[in-house]
């Protein structure tokens, strides 16, 4: 089963390891990527190159991965946010935005998930 919508357009995303697929949507975009047959540091690398995508705009970067990806939350500000939803077959997923009234910006450089 796939989570990311038939009328998605697949597009070129740099740095990406998997296919990132664009929605728009009343002026908005969603950018789609699904790492859940990856292991690291696919789901880190791919989640860093779509937030620098969206950052400083309204649009969202959804995430399908196996698990909620704990390494790489600990790696974000409070200007990203996210909303993690467990999907039927075991899988989640994560919808990030972005917060204009952060304290602090994430370094989206950060693409390793060792310490």
């Amino acid at each position: 089963m796939s989570y990311i919508p038939e009328n998605a357009e697949k597009i070129a995303v740099e740095g990406a390891t998997v296919d990132f697929f664009k929605l728009e949507k009343d002026g908005q975009s969603t950018y789609y990527f699904d790492t859940s047959k990856e292991g690291p540091p696919h789901p880190m690398v791919n989640a860093m190159a779509g937030l620098g995508m969206i950052k400083g705009t309204n649009d969202t970067v959804v995430m399908i991965n196996h698990k909620a990806p704990g390494g790489l939350f600990a790696k974000l500000e409070d200007d990203v946010k996210y909303v993690i939803e467990d999907l039927p077959d075991g899988l989640v997923k994560v919808v990030f935005s972005y917060n204009p009234n952060a304290a602090a910006e994430s370094d989206l450089s950060q693409t390793s998930c060792g310490g």
